[in-house]
């Protein structure tokens, strides 16, 4: 039985939407030697390279961006789905940001990525400071919450979840994370790191597949450093 370490990003590897910490980085970089890691996130390989650098990204067996729609091996592309957000569900969430209490925007509110859309009320070229407040505001409301069981009632088709901390991550039903499962043998031991693993975030179809079918450990974190802690007592 082969031991697999599988990692979100954003909030388990890095501060969301930030660069890894220097020396978890050079820690990291060594577990990857002596380990099999993968990276799954719903970010683009562009900000993922950004935040976890060139070394960690290729030294990874492969990586699983945009929700495991994105696939790549060091600079070989596996894999890329050509799926884009329909019309009738972007006027949906147009019509979410318009009738926000919140009433900053900062622009991108949608970011296309292969095989799903990010959409986010504040935008995703808000500062961190504009970041903040929002987080605070649907903290207080559950906006995203609940934009995205909205979204999954009236559109069964596609699949609305949390993600980060701005943010609502779009896809065709099924082509969440659980989908990376498909290149794993059902013999191997899974230790799934993440940090929104409750039912409405982007992590918990794998934590609940890895779970279910009894593949593995999945560790619910709350930043980066608590991974750090318990990877080094691996």
């Amino acid at each position: 039985m082969t031991r697999r370490f599988i990692f979100d990003v954003d909030g388990t590897l890095t501060p969301s939407r930030q660069e890894m910490n220097p020396e978890f980085q050079r820690w990291f970089l060594n577990f990857q030697e002596h380990n099999f890691t993968y990276l799954v996130t719903g970010s683009d390989r562009l900000k993922t390279l950004e935040q976890v650098g060139n070394m960690i990204y290729n030294f990874a067996t492969r990586v699983y961006n945009c929700s495991g729609s994105d696939v790549w091996e060091q600079d070989k592309n596996v894999y890329t789905s050509e799926w884009k957000l329909p019309e009738r569900e972007t006027k949906f969430l147009t019509h979410c940001m318009v009738e926000s209490e919140f009433v900053l925007r900062t622009g991108l509110h949608f970011e296309h990525r292969p095989g799903m859309c990010n959409f986010s009320i504040v935008g995703r070229n808000a500062t961190l400071g504009e970041r903040k407040l929002y987080i605070e505001h649907d903290i207080r409301i559950d906006e995203r919450n609940r934009i995205a069981k909205a979204f999954n009632t009236m559109f069964p088709d596609c699949r609305a979840v949390v993600g980060g901390e701005t943010g609502i991550d779009i896809f065709p039903k099924g082509c969440d994370k659980s989908q990376i499962l498909r290149d794993f043998d059902p013999e191997d031991e899974l230790h799934f790191f993440g940090d929104a693993m409750h039912p409405e975030g982007n992590d918990y179809p794998l934590k609940k597949e890895i779970i279910d079918k009894d593949l593995g450990v999945c560790y619910n974190i709350r930043n980066w450093e608590e991974t750090w802690k318990i990877l080094k007592n691996e």
